[in-house]
């Protein structure tokens, strides 16, 4: 492995959850992947779990820090001396009403979900420019698309994502890359765990006309699709991977549930 025409991506977040899974479906189409989190000790035990250490490098970086992404790009062209596709997916989640929003809350939010994507593409296109283009693709939310309780920050952050994304595709067209973003719906990740209730699963369920969670390699086939050359004249778009949440409107469950009694 390694020589010089293999394809190489970034992943953001990648020691767990929708980055690991994109991860991995990168590596099974034979990509070189740069595994990039901020939990050092998650990453190294995902790098040992992934057992390709010819396709794979670990970078423990926090992408609000200008410093840190600028440096971990260098490393991407020092190791690989390509980069062919960003996965912008590191991100966090802080949940609470809106009167008890810390400011700190409120701001570090916003700098690892809005700052850090854009100073992970501002570092990275130079060298997808470099290397003839490539694609980029942030991970926004559906709570990024509509409103809901308890997500002034995370919402609000994701929202801002989804029109940087536009920005982004816009501007770096004439560089030869594109940038689209996925907006995951309920999606059984560790961080989902953490913070639905069986109260919120059961409500999420009666929401999604598909009727359950979805899968991270659900996610990573969207997110893969969209940095592949099968996705060569999508740019600027927001994809809801969600099971038709984002489409329906309200009382759909009670209609479903009468259509099913039939």
């Amino acid at each position: 492995m390694g020589n010089g025409t293999q394809k190489v991506a970034l992943v953001t977040g990648a020691a767990r959850g929708i980055g690991l899974a994109t991860t991995r479906r990168f590596l099974a189409d034979g990509w070189r992947v740069a595994l990039l989190d901020i939990d050092g000790e998650t990453l190294n035990r995902t790098h040992a779990a992934l057992s390709q250490p010819d396709a794979t490098i670990t970078i423990c970086c926090d992408v609000a820090d200008p410093t840190g992404v600028a440096e971990a790009l260098i490393r991407v062209a020092q190791e690989f001396g390509r980069l062919d596709a960003l996965v912008n997916n590191a991100g966090i989640a802080i949940f609470k009403p809106i009167l008890e929003v810390t400011f700190e809350d409120w701001s570090r939010v916003l700098a690892v979900n809005l700052t850090g994507p854009f100073l992970c593409v501002q570092a990275a296109a130079p060298l997808m420019r470099d290397g003839g283009g490539g694609a980029i693709v942030n991970i926004t939310s559906i709570s990024g698309l509509r409103a809901s309780t308890l997500r002034t920050a995370y919402g609000t952050s994701k929202a801002g994502l989804a029109h940087l994304t536009e920005q982004q595709a816009v501007e770096l067209a004439s560089l030869g890359i594109r940038v689209n973003a996925v907006a995951p719906g309920p999606v059984d990740t560790a961080m989902a765990k953490a913070v639905h209730t069986p109260e919120i699963r059961a409500a999420y369920h009666d929401s999604i006309p598909l009727n359950r969670y979805g899968l991270e390699q659900e996610l990573a086939e969207m997110i893969f699709f969209l940095c592949s050359d099968r996705s060569s004249y999508i740019t600027g778009q927001t994809i809801a991977v969600d099971g038709g949440f984002e489409a329906t409107g309200i009382g759909l469950p009670a209609l479903r549930k009468d259509r099913r009694s039939d």
